[in-house]
């Protein structure tokens, strides 16, 4: 017998979740940074991927409302719209999807990405028939590691949170969740460990979208248990 799903929704983090997409944040930040006058290393940014665009600048930065940040903020937008030729579905994403909505689970692609890079990763993405209820980052003030977006998410679900799990790449998208009450499933796809994933509070971890596929009888989404 098929197995039953515990939760009635599954949010989806994008960037790096679904989509191959972190290394070219990365890059276009650093290139942005260099070209507004500050060199920030890679691996800080890498790390900061993921939080709410203004709370990264503040991090790398020092402030979200600066000539430099401004500067950092527009090029970096040019140059992650120029390398989108670079972004690539990861595997299993599509039919992980396709999979829970056929189980008659509400798919959410619960995002803080603005507008023109959230049609991008649609485009790419090619899911609408799979997915309910989108956000993007107009629909909250301040977004992930804060719980806004997760409550709007569920809002527009039209569920609880103890009735929703999110899946996510980000120690930012795991304590989002967790601030909003909804427990959360970490994906290694974005480059951030497995130990720091279950550290913010996932219940589970996976490789990637292909591999909660493979073991979803056994995940939090069917039957409910932690899986490291």
């Amino acid at each position: 017998m098929p197995a039953t799903p515990t939760v009635d929704a599954v949010l989806f983090d994008i960037d790096g979740t679904l989509v191959d997409s972190n290394y070219v944040h990365v890059d276009a930040w650093s290139r942005a940074f260099r070209e507004a006058g500050r060199t920030v290393p890679s691996w800080r940014i890498h790390r900061s991927i993921g939080m709410d665009g203004s709370k990264l600048l503040e991090t790398l930065v020092g402030s979200s409302d600066s000539a430099l940040a401004g500067e950092a903020k527009t090029l970096h937008g040019e140059y992650y719209a120029a390398a989108s030729a670079d972004l690539e579905i990861l595997p299993g994403a599509r039919e992980l999807l396709a999979d829970l909505n056929s189980r008659g689970l509400t798919v959410v692609l619960a995002t803080s990405a603005p507008e023109s890079e959230l049609t991008t990763l649609r485009d790419l993405l090619g899911v609408e028939d799979s997915v309910a209820v989108v956000t993007s980052g107009e629909d909250a003030e301040v977004a992930k590691p804060e719980p806004d977006i997760i409550g709007v998410a569920l809002s527009r679900a039209g569920v609880d949170a103890e009735n929703a799990i999110m899946v996510g790449d980000s120690v930012w998208d795991i304590e989002s969740a967790r601030r909003a009450g909804v427990r959360a499933i970490g994906v290694l796809s974005g480059g951030i460990s497995r130990g720091e994933l279950l550290d913010a509070g996932a219940v589970a971890v996976f490789d990637d979208p292909a591999d909660l596929l493979a073991h979803l009888a056994d995940s939090p989404i069917l039957d409910g248990k932690a899986r490291a």
